[in-house]
């Protein structure tokens, strides 16, 4: 009897020992895909988000026409089966715009993500661990910049900016023959990611610096001063490593808010020109056939609202996954 005992109280031991393993091995990551897959809403924006970055990077291979071939014998047609989704005022093919502006707008929107990002964690990081002038200075600038509305701004550097930039180019091309300046719609590009990158990052600015002023006063960060640790080396090592999970929430909701401004600046006529296919440039095309051809405009008006809603549902699902203390599942 007492050897059956002993041989129960071993197993149960070796049991809770196998639980205590497998709870051990669960990582937070683990946790967080486990969340967002529970969440329903974000597994449609997840999909929307693949579906979306698959077209970007095959869109040559998935478009049936290039986006500039013309066929001046289908003008302005509904849907067909030749053309799924109708053609465009001058005969070009509307799915296959569509699908080259979802290159554009998924480049644009990286790219200025990526800069604004780099600016504002590095400017949050000095504001908030460099001392009260660092953040007095910091703050204001950082002020400055958001007093002005973010499409305003980025339109107004877009006026002020592009027409020297593509001058000199030409003047470059005409001079040395450069074949870099011979096209110049890449300067579109460039324009629009530094004018969105400039509006964009006081916001991860801010996070950063509130992230690290929370962060600082832990027992932790004492604990690595206490023994001699520099500064320099808890903020890179401690701090930013600690603060940066926000910001892989806030970038998601950034990629769609570059799209949207993106499309504005080209419905403006001041960011990615024809015939560079963007959302924003197809609307302003057609805006004015809105009344007799109206798919013209719904299209890329559709399209750009269900990526951006995507976006949006798969943010939501990873500021829930990433945040322990949440609940909340759909």
């Amino acid at each position: 009897m007492s050897e059956s005992s002993d041989q129960s109280s071993a197993n149960n031991l070796s049991e809770e020992l196998i639980a205590e393993d497998a709870l051990k091995a669960r990582s937070l990551w683990q946790d967080a895909v486990s969340r967002l897959l529970a969440n329903r809403l974000s597994i449609i924006g997840l999909v929307i988000t693949t579906l979306l970055l698959v077209a970007a990077l095959f869109g040559p291979y998935i478009a049936p026409y290039s986006y500039t071939e013309q066929d001046l014998m289908n003008v302005a047609k509904m849907p067909s089966a030749d053309h799924w989704l109708g053609t465009d005022e001058i005969g070009r093919d509307l799915f296959s715009r569509v699908i080259w502006g979802a290159r554009t707008a998924t480049l644009v929107a990286i790219f200025t993500t990526v800069i604004s990002v780099i600016i504002g964690v590095i400017l949050g990081a000095v504001a908030g661990y460099g001392g009260a002038l660092a953040d007095s200075i910091t703050g204001r600038v950082i002020d400055i910049v958001m007093s002005v509305p973010g499409l305003l701004l980025a339109a107004l550097i877009a006026v002020s900016i592009k027409q020297p930039i593509v001058s000199w180019a030409k003047e470059i091309y005409e001079s040395n023959g450069f074949p870099l300046f011979a096209d110049t719609t890449w300067l579109d590009l460039l324009v629009v990611f530094g004018g969105l990158a400039f509006v964009s990052w006081p916001g991860y600015a801010r996070l950063i610096r509130g992230q690290i002023f929370s962060l600082r006063e832990e027992q932790y960060i004492e604990a690595a001063k206490s023994v001699g640790v520099s500064e320099v080396k808890i903020a890179l090592r401690h701090l930013l490593p600690n603060a940066i999970g926000p910001v892989i929430v806030t970038l998601t909701f950034s990629f769609s808010s570059a799209m949207v401004l993106e499309s504005s600046l080209s419905y403006l006529g001041i960011g990615v020109l024809p015939p560079q296919a963007s959302w924003g440039n197809m609307i302003a095309s057609n805006i004015g056939s809105w009344s007799y051809r109206p798919w013209l405009v719904a299209v890329p008006s559709l399209t750009l609202a269900i990526v951006t809603l995507g976006i949006n549902f798969l943010g939501d699902g990873l500021n829930d996954a990433l945040n322990p203390r949440s609940k909340r599942s759909i």
